[in-house]
């Protein structure tokens, strides 16, 4: 099944084409990077397949549901219970524990806050927190913040989570760490893509997609590529 399909999609700011024409699917189940350069447009394309920002032409479908032309309550919607994000800046609350930084993942989804903790918890486990449950962000490292947003992303069960420069304030053990939890939870089934300016990264991943100036320059699913 189709994760998300953008067809023909561009997003214009005033003169700045800062995507033109973009074409783009990922299946249920796929790990893609997203890879290009500084003002390459894929921090705009990120907006737009989460749904962030919505484009000035094109479609974009999520698990079959057209978000370009959906209401403002049907995108918070979906990204509530469909959509997760990864940051590299984490924005995690250092006044509350490290479950309810994950719980919060599930705010607007309506769910009784015990709920939304008990998934909370089952998430924190999943990315090996369980150990630190009532921790607050202040007293955990880089690689164990980072891997509370994952857990915030991911809970829920969410169809597809993206991951913006996730290792990008990490040194380089913890950041191979992230993405080997990352290669973890894609292979249990999680869909992800990773936006990223490192081609080394990228090509560690089965595929990637680079873009530059607002165009999709190659996809190695296109070119039958794998890493």
């Amino acid at each position: 099944m189709t994760a998300l399909t953008l067809t023909g999609v561009s997003k214009v700011y005033g003169d700045v084409h800062a995507l033109s024409e973009v074409d783009l699917s990922v299946e249920r189940g796929e790990l893609v990077a997203i890879v290009g350069p500084s003002g390459s447009g894929k921090t705009t394309l990120l907006q737009i397949m989460g749904t962030l920002d919505r484009p000035t032409s094109g479609s974009v479908h999520l698990e079959g549901r057209d978000a370009a032309s959906a209401s403002d309550a049907d995108l918070s919607a979906l990204r509530a219970w469909r959509i997760g994000f990864v940051f590299q800046q984490f924005f995690l609350l250092n006044g509350m524990s490290t479950v309810d930084n994950v719980a919060d993942g599930l705010l607007y989804s309506g769910l009784p806050i015990e709920e939304r903790r008990e998934q909370a918890r089952a998430a924190l486990v999943r990315v090996g927190l369980g150990h630190r449950l009532v921790h607050r962000p202040n007293m955990l490292s880089g690689g164990e913040k980072q891997r509370t947003a994952i857990a915030r992303a991911i809970v829920g069960q969410k169809s597809i989570v993206f991951a913006d420069e996730p290792t990008g304030s990490l040194d380089s053990r913890t950041g191979a760490e992230i993405i080997s939890l990352m290669r973890e939870l894609n292979e249990d089934g999680a869909t992800l893509v990773i936006i990223t300016h490192d081609k080394e990264l990228a090509a560690t991943l089965p595929r990637q997609v680079e873009i530059r100036d607002g165009v999709i320059e190659r996809d190695s699913a296109r070119d039958g590529v794998a890493a």
